[in-house]
């Protein structure tokens, strides 16, 4: 990283970097990616991240800035404590200079759900940045920030870092507390980081991977820390490696251009010594109806704690009854309500054995065929998006059109294990990403398999127009 060199050879005092970065978000932020800023104070000394700026998506509390989850329900709500991904980062000198856009409480893939209205794509102002972490995406692309935070439920970190050309990393379920983190669906949701390269997303995980006794579902990581060494440490030489394509990520609906890009990455691979494979994961069609029923379920089950009676925005009515249906129809936007309805219909009397536990046990299913997968392969390489960043507004008002956008991410949140994406190539002049899953706690692994991708590769080291709307580099 190179603000990180620059603040440790003392061409950069600790504090000087994010203070810039800072200023520079309030006066001009032209993708819209930031809800709020904050006043930087100097870093304790030492950390491993001492004086380096970094963002935060909008759904981690934070003790000192708003957190609005990008929705009108929680527009005034400011946390008493900072999530524990936020404390981690503090501790390791990492200076916090703002909160990023999203869609309302992750549920979107495009941004356009926020309810201080979307981000825009630093390649092309015209086009998406990608969802649910589209403001941290378009954050670092822009280079107003070298690295940002995410969460990922069904590929919130990995497809906007395929629109914005950047690398983004859903680790291993329960690697990175969720404490302090809003939830959208509690048993997907992941926080992760997103930055240029692999070895950026690297420092941030030495820093981010620990047992947290306050959360529940977080694990003990066995290789516990020591990934920036790790990637650093890694040989180019790949012989040994052995890398499954899926047939099912490469069929209908994954455009030439995306397919082709994915193809001649494995062939980068190859042609450092790994072994190439097609394999076919057939449950795959069923991840994205799974995920839905899944995450809606658990979605309207979360949210149901926004009534106007706790926290948040309240809108009397004349009794009870009234206050919750007026609070709760004018605090939340059209995606989040279609979710909790979906939710609370599958969770229903006479509706959940067909609708919730099957998709349950559709989960298992495709969990279960992708470990036997893994019992041959090291890793798996896919497209991480069937298509490049679409028209901003072109599928607002088509569910399903948008929903199909993280066809390609979801099974890797549906199994709990690490994935990544990484920047493959252009088309059209907008950024491809290709995707790397590995077999659970093989986060590492996965990190120094795209470190060398990229030290063969170019394609991280371009970057967007300063701020030209619409125009393509």
């Amino acid at each position: 990283m190179d603000i990180l060199e620059a603040i440790r050879s003392g061409e950069l005092a600790a504090g000087e970097a994010a203070a810039s970065a800072a200023e520079s978000i309030s006066r001009r932020d032209p993708c819209g990616a930031f809800l709020s800023t904050s006043d930087p104070d100097d870093p304790p000394p030492g950390g491993s991240l001492g004086g380096v700026p970094y963002a935060a998506k909008d759904n981690m509390s934070t003790a000192n800035l708003p957190t609005t989850c990008a929705s009108r329900m929680l527009e005034d709500y400011t946390p008493v404590y900072d999530a524990t991904c936020i404390e981690l980062m503090e501790s390791s000198g990492a200076i916090l200079v703002g909160k990023t856009n999203m869609d309302e409480f992750a549920m979107g893939s495009s941004n356009e759900t926020s309810y201080f209205g979307p981000t825009r794509n630093p390649w092309n102002h015209g086009v998406v940045p990608g969802g649910s972490s589209g403001g941290s995406a378009a954050a670092v692309a822009a280079g107003m920030v070298p690295l940002a935070l995410g969460t990922d439920t069904g590929g919130s970190i990995r497809q906007p870092a395929s629109f914005c050309g950047i690398t983004g990393m859903k680790p291993t379920y329960g690697a990175i507390s969720r404490r302090g983190v809003i939830s959208f669906a509690s048993s997907m949701d992941q926080v992760g980081p997103m930055a240029l390269t692999a070895g950026d997303c690297a420092l941030a995980l030495d820093v981010l991977v620990a047992r947290d006794p306050g959360d529940s579902t977080s694990v003990e990581h066995p290789e516990g820390g020591g990934f920036f060494r790790r990637v650093r440490g890694s040989s180019a030489d790949l012989s040994g490696i052995r890398i499954g394509m899926p047939k099912e990520y490469y069929g209908v609906g994954i455009d030439e251009p995306v397919t082709e890009i994915a193809l001649r990455a494995a062939r980068v691979f190859e042609d450092l010594g790994a072994t190439i494979e097609e394999i076919s994961l057939p449950h795959t069609e069923y991840a994205l109806p799974a995920y839905y029923v899944i995450s809606s379920a658990e979605a309207s089950s979360n949210l149901a704690r926004y009534d106007g009676i706790s926290y948040g925005m309240r809108e009397i009515g004349d009794d009870i009854d009234d206050l919750y249906r007026n609070t709760r129809s004018r605090g939340f936007g059209e995606e989040v309500k279609r979710r909790i309805m979906l939710g609370s219909f599958a969770l229903s009397a006479g509706y959940y054995d067909a609708f919730y536990l099957r998709a349950a046990r559709v989960r298992r299913v495709i969990a279960e065929e992708i470990d036997r997968a893994f019992r041959r392969y090291d890793y798996l390489l896919t497209p991480t998006c069937p298509t490049v960043a679409f028209p901003l507004g072109e599928r607002v008002e088509d569910p399903m059109a948008m929903y199909m956008a993280d066809v390609c991410t979801i099974p890797a949140n549906l199994a709990g294990i690490p994935a990544l994406s990484m920047p493959g190539g252009f088309s059209g002049g907008l950024p491809v990403g290709v995707q790397l899953m590995g077999p659970r706690f093989s986060d590492g692994g996965l990190l120094s398999l795209a470190d060398v991708f990229q030290r063969t590769t170019d394609h991280h080291l371009r970057r967007p127009s300063d701020g030209v709307e619409g125009v393509e580099p």
